[in-house]
């Protein structure tokens, strides 16, 4: 055959492919059409962050710093003009971390040289200031904006963010985007005490808003609370003091910090030697095989949670007797102070003997009715006139927001976690779609560092996002029967453990019978339940019309030849 017609030939079933391929439907009878793009391909996703504390650091070195493929924006607000959330509103004398420092870190940025075993709030500021230092993320956070309301688009599949910087509410703008994280915490808004007439009284202060220029030197103080602030501020200010007025309402265990077996005698905090951060500097892999060790003794303390356990018996007997020696056997410090049903301690040191001292403390247990402009009046009658009063009163603990988060069809957080919140897994919420709570109610937050917990839970997340990006999907949010059922297992459970005790706790939304806020097992329990996301949880709705949309033009990003990705994998074995 002569080479013009092969060519001929050749022109024509090009020509005849190309007629077909013209010819071929674009989309279906229902408008179903298929997405150019490739299996594998992350749709690009803008995540707005509420907050720049502990959790959204994490969050931006996860999402953002550490994939540079992730195709994730992300865009923090912080209200304060500095990093670090509570650790950087909270400087009151003596505010520290009852965990021991080795562990209260990153597991991707450790430090080997903490000044001592459980280490000062400003320590740990400085730490955190390191971090996002270290590894350039103050560029995904605007300093200084406050988010006051958000807003759920669900034709759009995207939030809403109305901002406010500083205190200019002409100035507020809005941003959006497809999905939104609340990393603000629980302990990040305080409250004055309800006590008639407390606005009256000058100067008061309250420890999670801390007024340095007020001078306590020789000066009476009135101390409000019997919490954690109160019993690590009372032995920081104790020395130069005149004269202690404190007012108990409710007893408490206050024992020893965590991971006693590592402390100093006595459970007490003391300081490393620089010959042990040379080590630890110089030795990671010992470092890493102290934190483990000491890490593992805080895992094992959850079996002293449940009632009745051999270890609860024997924590119990051993905290009454450390409180009861601290209290110098004073019989209604004993009878007042000391608990009668265990639950989660109040670590602290030098606490209970600023107490036992007469000449310098005074403890009243009679409820106050009135605060004066002279001092505190209590219910059997006493004026205590003071010169100074302190708010150790902690903070609304109710998770409820105190801005509009409106989700479909108008459900407003704020009237949703009214009376109690509603939460899958503690991560994310019934009614609020692609919404993400880090530290959300009920977490494992009776033992062990939160350090560690964000980690778990930001991973997960990262799952769920990665899953959007990969799958084109629009929006999830939990369905009603598996939250239902989370709250059924989690409230049979808890009634075996210290939490329900009739005693009050922020665990309980600061009541004393309210929902308890914590996670039905220990961490391990929390971190093993969140590390394979039960997808068949959630409703899932498609950018498109057709579930798998997202598998595109037939083609992987391996085809392509994506960089990064391996296109004969299965040779190694399958």
């Amino acid at each position: 055959m002569a080479p013009s017609a092969v060519s001929s030939d050749a022109q024509d079933l090009l020509q005849d492919i190309q007629a077909q391929v013209k010819a071929l439907p674009q989309q279906d009878a229902q408008g179903y059409s298929i997405p150019a793009t490739y299996l594998g391909s992350r749709r690009p996703l803008k995540v707005i962050v509420i907050g720049f504390g502990a959790s959204a650091i994490q969050l931006a070195h996860v999402l953002a710093e550490q994939d540079p493929r992730s195709n994730i924006s992300l865009q923090c607000y912080e209200k304060n003009p500095e990093i670090g959330g509570t650790w950087f509103e909270n400087t009151y004398p003596g505010c520290a971390c009852d965990i021991p420092a080795v562990n209260y870190q990153y597991s991707w940025h450790p430090k080997p040289n903490w000044t001592s075993f459980y280490a000062n709030s400003q320590e740990i500021l400085a730490y955190f200031n390191d971090v996002v230092a270290a590894h350039n993320l103050e560029g995904f956070v605007k300093l200084n904006h406050r988010v006051i309301g958000a807003w759920w688009n669900e034709e759009l599949g995207e939030w809403k963010i109305k901002i406010q910087p500083g205190d200019n509410a002409d100035a507020a703008f809005y941003d959006s985007g497809h999905i939104l994280i609340n990393a603000t915490g629980v302990l990040n808004s305080w409250k004055w005490p309800d006590v008639p007439g407390v606005e009256k009284f000058s100067p008061r202060l309250h420890t999670a808003a801390w007024d340095h220029s007020v001078d306590l030197t020789n000066k009476t103080v009135g101390v409000i609370g019997n919490g954690s602030s109160a019993v690590q501020v009372i032995p920081a200010i104790f020395p130069k003091v005149k004269k202690l007025e404190c007012f108990i309402r409710s007893s408490s265990w206050v024992t020893a910090g965590f991971a006693q077996k590592y402390a100093g005698e006595h459970g007490a905090n003391f300081n490393y030697t620089d010959e042990q951060k040379k080590t630890f500097a110089e030795h990671p892999d010992e470092y890493l095989k102290y934190r483990k060790a000491v890490e593992n003794e805080v895992n094992q303390n959850f079996s002293m949670m449940i009632k009745g356990t051999p270890e609860q018996t024997e924590a119990l007997e051993f905290a009454r007797m450390e409180m009861a020696r601290k209290l110098s056997g004073k019989k209604e410090l004993i009878e007042k102070l000391i608990p009668k049903n265990y639950a989660r301690p109040t670590p602290g040191n030098g606490y209970l003997e600023c107490l036992t001292d007469e000449s310098k403390s005074s403890v009243t247990f009679s409820s106050i009715s009135e605060i004066t402009e002279k001092g505190v009046v209590t219910e059997d009658g006493v004026t205590h006139e003071i010169d100074v009063l302190v708010c150790a009163t902690g903070f609304d603990v109710s998770f409820r927001p105190k801005f509009p988060i409106v989700g479909k069809d108008g459900a407003d957080m704020r009237d949703v976690f009214a009376k109690a919140p509603e939460t899958y897994l503690s991560v994310t919420a019934p009614h609020f779609p692609n919404y993400f709570m880090i530290l959300g109610p009920f977490g494992p937050y009776g033992h062990g560092s939160v350090i560690s917990s964000v980690e778990v839970i930001t991973r997960h997340v990262e799952q769920i996002i990665k899953k959007m990006q990969l799958e084109d999907i629009k929006s999830f949010v939990p369905k009603q029967e598996a939250v239902d059922d989370f709250k059924r297992h989690r409230e049979l459970y808890l009634k075996r453990t210290v939490w329900d005790s009739p005693c009050r706790s922020w665990f309980k939304g600061g009541t004393v019978d309210g929902p308890i806020m914590m996670w039905p097992g220990s961490r391990l329990h929390f971190f093993k339940v969140l590390e394979n996301p039960r997808w068949e949880d959630y409703d899932w709705k498609y950018r498109t019309m057709n579930r798998f949309g997202y598998w595109g033009n037939g083609f992987t990003t391996a085809d392509l030849g994506e960089p990064g990705t391996d296109n004969t994998w299965y040779i190694d074995g399958v």
